[in-house]
């Protein structure tokens, strides 16, 4: 046996419990919500927010950074997806969804913000250990840490096709659309590559909050009042809050004298409200009104042509929606909750008629990112039908003279010209309206008689508007 002294153990260090971040940990728990329950996150941050400003632990600050991770996480998915895969020894589909979270957590601050590299990866880890415990933690760290080692151009390079060999899968890496939603999007703004491109740039930058001003019960002026508001583009009731802020904190907003709504949506309705009728002016109709925007704006320009406006929603909450929407219209309105393809009134009773059809809601990929993740190239066959139906039935609803509006918030040509083309030749007596000129002062609006509506070129949503005249 030796007789030289054994050289004493190190004391193990003690173990550290990870430090909850409260910022970092509410945009887990957002994009789970997302993830499980196929929320929105427009629906689900809001209350998260709340109650965090609720029990102290947020300020304005933070709230704008959870904010960021959350929907600039999900607007970058797919880079993100396409990035961790190559950091990763197994196919993503084999990650629980609850670490890839993290992951693209921790990708978008180390890729797409502004925060040092050491504290992205170190609150990431942070995360991990709080949420998915120690083990996994470890995973997380070796990824992000391979993600460290280039910036978010380098690994386009690697990870994205060559546009000369793929244009449409090129394009789907870098600006983090799936493939068919780029193809479909291309095929319906046409062009070359400069055009797709600014309009999936378009996709993944913040929108401003736009508010409009009821007419009637509002003014522009009083909203113009509030920090860093500025006028609307094209709509005259329209205001932009460049800055962003919390609308509900806003009087008007709170009291439903103003609103939120896109310019798009606002300028949709307008052209409606201004298309040439022949005879009377008394009937509208909004048969798709929740949950409730365009019906507000229709039914205080109703009003100041002494009209009354019915707004038809089939689902009953949503009708509760556009009730509270058009509490205090300065005219006479009725809300009912009935099927619009299957509707208690009858033929020719109205003057003009607006169907803002359910789509697939691509023309608002700005708002709800995670949509483009959702659907599937399946779910135009689930609309087709609805919208044709709906459309028919407003066809039906009009007077001869009178004048119906077709408009989704999908620019996609299968939900929109596809649909008009069926109906007409279904309806001889009809004809369509250029819808151009009752959108005065907003450019590059195309051929006609048709509107397309987009985020690039406008700084709206890609809304569609038809106008169709009954004539016979």
């Amino acid at each position: 046996m030796s007789d030289q002294p054994r050289r004493p153990r190190r004391p193990a260090k003690p173990y550290r419990r990870p430090k909850k971040d409260p910022v970092r940990v509410l945009a887990f728990e957002a994009l789970r919500a997302v993830d499980e329950r196929d929320a929105y996150a427009n629906l689900v941050l809001p209350p998260l927010l709340r109650k965090a400003r609720e029990d102290g632990d947020f300020d304005a600050r933070d709230a704008a950074l959870a904010t960021e991770l959350v929907y600039g996480t999900l607007r970058r998915q797919g880079t993100y997806d396409a990035v961790i895969a190559a950091c990763v020894d197994r196919p993503l589909r084999e990650v629980d969804p609850p670490v890839l979270d993290v992951l693209s957590l921790g990708a978008h601050q180390l890729l797409g913000t502004r925060i040092p590299t050491h504290a992205a990866v170190s609150a990431s880890v942070e995360l991990a250990r709080v949420v998915l415990g120690d083990g996994r933690a470890k995973f997380v760290n070796a990824v992000l840490r391979k993600i460290a080692q280039d910036d978010l151009d380098g690994w386009l390079e690697r990870v994205a096709p060559p546009y000369d060999e793929d244009p449409e899968e090129h394009l789907a890496v870098v600006h983090s659309h799936p493939r068919w939603v780029v193809s479909a999007l291309w095929d319906s703004l046409g062009g070359g590559r400069d055009g797709i491109e600014n309009l999936l740039r378009a996709d993944n930058e913040r929108p401003e909050v736009t508010l409009i001003a009821r007419p009637g019960r509002a003014t522009t002026a009083e909203l113009l009042d509030e920090e860093a508001a500025v006028p609307g583009r094209w709509s005259p009731h329209a205001v932009r809050l460049a800055e962003g802020g919390e609308p509900g904190a806003i009087a008007a907003v709170a009291e439903g004298r103003a609103g939120v709504q896109d310019e798009g949506s606002q300028l949709v309705a307008l052209a409606l409200a201004n298309a040439p009728v022949e005879g009377r002016d008394r009937m509208w109709l909004d048969g798709c009104a929740g949950p409730g925007g365009k019906a507000a704006l229709l039914g205080a320009l109703a009003a100041e042509r002494g009209a009354l406006l019915l707004a038809s929603e089939k689902q009953p909450h949503r009708a509760g929606l556009v009730a509270r929407a058009l509490a205090g219209n300065p005219g006479p309105y009725q809300v009912v909750a009935a099927d619009g393809t299957r509707p208690p009134w009858r033929p020719g009773s109205f003057d003009r008629v607006l169907v803002d059809v359910p789509c697939t809601g691509l023309g608002a990929l700005r708002r709800r990112p995670e949509a483009r993740w959702r659907r599937r190239p399946d779910d135009l066959e689930g609309f087709a039908p609805l919208q044709r139906g709906l459309l028919r039935t407003a066809l039906e609803s009009v007077r001869v003279g009178g004048v119906v509006g077709y408009a989704t918030c999908s620019p996609h040509l299968a939900e929109t010209r596809a649909v008009v083309a069926d109906l007409l030749k279904q309806f001889p007596d009809t004809e369509l309206i250029d819808a151009r000129p009752l959108l005065p002062g907003v450019p590059d609006l195309g051929e006609g008689p048709d509107v397309q509506l987009w985020p690039h070129v406008h700084g709206t949503d890609a809304m569609y508007l038809a106008l169709i005249r009954r004539t016979g």
